[in-house]
């Protein structure tokens, strides 16, 4: 069984980030870890006591701002993704945000519009890689 919970365990998320994003699809490490890292939550998923997933919600001038979305490939294609992401929007509603962003993949937009998100603005290039600019009501 999956648990997603927020973390202190930000070491571990970082871990998780840097096999997906970096040695998996090629990002660069250094821009990995940013800013805002100290000031958002951190989801972090666990297949018992096995790290498979994490996200982190910012709150940026009023909105809830998902990003560092990322699931061990092992994990993929079994709920997990979707399971952070209502996570993550739950979380922004408890705190009584009324918008949630994220900056998805291209290759990745429809499962965001599957979780209630709608792309917005011109799609953008991230490292090489094209991304859409999404949004959803909370």
């Amino acid at each position: 069984m999956i648990l997603i919970a927020p973390t202190e365990d930000t070491e571990t998320c970082y871990a998780l980030r840097h096999e997906v994003f970096v040695k998996e699809q090629g990002y660069s490490a250094e821009d990995e870890v940013d800013a805002l890292d100290p000031d958002c939550l951190h989801l972090l998923a666990q297949d018992e006591d096995t790290p498979v997933a994490t996200a982190r919600v910012c709150v940026v001038d009023g909105v809830a701002k998902i990003g560092r979305v990322c699931v061990l490939g092992s994990h993929r294609g079994r709920g997990v993704g979707a399971d952070l992401i209502n996570v993550a929007v739950a979380h922004a509603g408890s705190l009584g945000l009324r918008r949630a962003i994220l900056g998805a993949q291209a290759h990745a937009v429809g499962f965001y519009e599957r979780l209630g998100f709608a792309a917005y603005g011109e799609p953008y290039d991230d490292e090489g890689e094209p991304h859409q600019m999404m949004a959803r009501d909370l």
